[in-house]
């Protein structure tokens, strides 16, 4: 193949995923930390398949409701459910100084054998069930009963003590959401927030957290939450899986050849999800009624000056250094052990990570953050020489130099430094002009012919990104939704590249898009 064949060849490929790339932010799905609350969870484990982009129905084991859970959280979602088998399994949503109690029934296949659930971090007392290696083990038809009362807030993993090298692999985990107690502290979150927390009603937006204040600790408040369970899956080892239940059919437990010997060696995983779903499907909705058995997404909003805070778990056996663009991420805690400075307790002493560490079975809580501080232009697409009123919005800065006086104003936390600066020294204008941000080959290198979709968060922003038409940007290329938002996309990403695929193919895999919106979109994570 010649030289500019390749060039053509390479052209048009960066085309066609680039396109895909730019559809998928038409999505209307947003994330959030839903899960069931207790205090006392009835729990199953049990078999079902997990649906991948690529099509394949992929045969996995999981936890699930036995029955119906307390209730779920947060209280804002109203179309939850939960399942007798999902992956992650059920998140676990409890209370500092809480006693919890954890009953586990096992309705794995038989020949499956004993299972169980480790609580790592927590005093746990078993009972029922036989004694195994790690804990107290389920065996199959059977129940065990795991106690414990967590000490301190934060966010864990849970997951099978039993065979951990083919059962964790096959979907046997989960997460532990402690909140906190400390009134004095969550009082403080309160009145601190109240600002973010007016400009969200202003706008109709319910309240989707599940506490104020991650931690007992008055530097640990925040605005919005999400939590990512990062996991691999080798899709061979669940196919031996599958093929060895099938051969053992309807066997009883103990009796000769009743039992798996599935190799778990070499691995060689071919999906990489968040939340179990793999890219695309992770920006679909939470309890979308096409996965059953994978309800929750991964596709994290927010506005400008909001403290997000993000909880991740690593699930499965590889570490995952995933890329958070648009910001670095504050590490608040790791294991539910809030890191302090060790020179002033009142302080934080957690690093800022470029790319946050996963390592398999470990959690952490960290603050993302982005306000536009720095960009050394208007991301509002103010134009004071514009007809539009709106476009003239005054920006006021407060000590930290932020518009934070007018909660209830689309540019509220503008960084006023930067108001009314152009993108470009001449700027067009406004929508009827074409905006200030129009560049080479909008086919190829942009959302239509605005960098980005959109570079604006202000007035009118969502007609600056479908313009006149009211469907589709100026170039014509790419359709949204014409209620949809219109703000920075950022990629959130494995820096292993083999990771943001499925089955090789881009884009998939270990890959989600932090969306930061315009006051004006009303983000809604209970659809």
């Amino acid at each position: 193949m010649n030289a500019t064949n390749t060039k053509m060849m390479i052209s048009k490929t960066r085309l066609l995923v680039l396109l895909a790339l730019a559809l998928l932010l038409t999505a209307s799905a947003q994330a959030a930390a839903p899960g069931v609350t207790g205090p006392v969870f009835n729990l199953t484990a049990q078999a079902g398949s997990l649906s991948q982009p690529d099509g394949a129905a992929v045969y996995s084991w999981g936890y699930g409701c036995n029955g119906a859970p307390a209730g779920y959280a947060p209280a804002a979602i109203t179309n939850a459910f939960c399942n007798t088998m999902q992956v992650p399994g059920p998140t676990l949503i409890v209370t500092e100084g809480q006693t919890v109690t954890v009953n586990l029934t096992n309705n794995l296949p038989t020949a499956a054998g004993n299972t169980s659930i480790l609580f790592p971090g927590f005093n746990v007392t078993a009972s029922g069930g036989v004694a195994g290696l790690l804990t107290q083990e389920a065996v199959p038809g059977g129940t065990v009963t795991y106690t414990f009362t967590p000490s301190s807030p934060g966010t864990r993993a849970y997951y099978s003590g039993t065979q951990g090298d083919l059962q964790v692999e096959m979907g046997l985990y989960g997460a532990i959401i402690v909140l906190p107690t400390n009134t004095t502290v969550l009082s403080g979150c309160t009145a601190a927030q109240a600002n973010n927390l007016a400009a969200q009603a202003h706008w109709g937006e319910s309240n989707f957290r599940l506490a104020v204040a991650a931690y007992d600790h008055a530097s640990t408040c925040y605005d919005r939450e999400y939590l990512f369970q990062f996991s691999e899956m080798d899709p061979n080892i669940h196919n031996k899986a599958l093929a060895q239940v099938t051969a053992a059919g309807n066997c009883a437990a103990g009796a000769p050849g009743c039992s798996l010997n599935v190799p778990t060696e070499p691995y060689s995983p071919a999906y990489f999800m968040i939340n179990g779903r793999s890219m695309p499907d992770d920006m679909d909705t939470n309890y979308a009624s096409q996965y059953p058995h994978q309800p929750y997404n991964g596709n994290p909003h927010m506005h400008p000056g909001e403290l997000t805070l993000i909880r991740v778990i690593g699930q499965g056996r590889w570490q995952h250094p995933f890329h958070e663009h648009g910001n670095h991420v504050r590490i608040l805690a790791r294991d539910g052990n809030l890191i302090l400075s060790q020179n002033d307790s009142t302080k934080l002493g957690g690093r800022l990570e470029f790319t946050t560490d996963t390592t398999p079975g470990q959690a952490f809580d960290g603050i993302f953050y982005w306000t536009g501080k720095g960009l050394n232009w208007d991301p509002y697409g103010h134009n004071p020489a514009s007809s539009d009123l709106a476009a003239k919005l005054p920006c006021t800065p407060d000590g930290n130099g932020y518009n934070t006086s007018a909660p209830t104003a689309i540019n509220y936390y503008e960084w006023c430094q930067d108001h009314n600066k152009p993108l470009q020294v001449a700027p067009f204008g406004d929508v009827a002009g074409g905006g200030p941000a129009t560049l080479p080959d909008p086919n190829i290198l942009t959302n239509g012919a605005w960098f980005g979709g959109s570079p604006y968060l202000g007035p009118n922003a969502t007609v600056r990104a479908v313009g006149p038409t009211g469907t589709t940007p100026p170039s014509g290329t790419i359709a949204n939704p014409p209620t949809s938002e219109a703000g920075f996309a950022f990629m959130w990403h494995s820096h292993n590249e083999r990771e943001i695929t499925t089955n090789n193919i881009f884009p998939g895999g270990m890959l989600m898009m932090m969306l930061v919106d315009s006051r004006e979109f009303v983000i809604d994570e209970s659809n």
